[in-house]
Formats: C-alpha cells, structure tokens, sequence
C-alpha cells in the first residue's frame, strides 16, 4: 500500500506540474499575474514553486483518496 501511494503521488505530482505549466502558458491572466522576472536564478525559483505547489495538491489528493478507500474498506467489513 506504502509503494501504491508513492508511485500515485509521484504521478500525480507530474500530471499536476504538466498542468500548472500549460496553465501558466496558454491564459493571459495567469501570464500577467506573474511579474516578468529575468535571470536564470528568477526561472529556477519559478520552477520550484511550481513542482513544490504540485507536490502539495498531489500529496492532498492522494490523502483523500487512499483515506477514502482505507475508510470504504473499514465500513464494508
């Protein structure tokens, strides 16, 4: 079960960072809401917020969803 929530959280996280990236992409609001920082520091750090917010709503929802089968599970028997 331990190996089951690591590998949904691990893709989760990449399917959630894939996202957040086409998001900041393609909607002009999203685009004009991020200053415009210059540097390869400014882009790294931009980087990491984005994997570090994916890996937060990926860990959230692997939470409910494990914890709402574990509860399934509890209930049926």
């Amino acid at each position: 079960m331990v190996k089951l929530s690591l590998v949904v959280l691990l893709v989760l996280t990449v399917l959630i960072s894939l996202g957040l990236r086409w998001r900041e992409q393609r909607l002009p609001a999203v685009k004009a809401a991020t200053p415009a920082r210059k540097g390869w520091v400014a882009m790294q750090k931009r980087k990491l917020d984005r994997w570090m917010t994916a890996a937060a709503l990926a860990t959230l929802v692997t939470i409910l969803v494990l914890g709402g089968l574990h509860w399934l599970k509890v209930w049926q028997g």
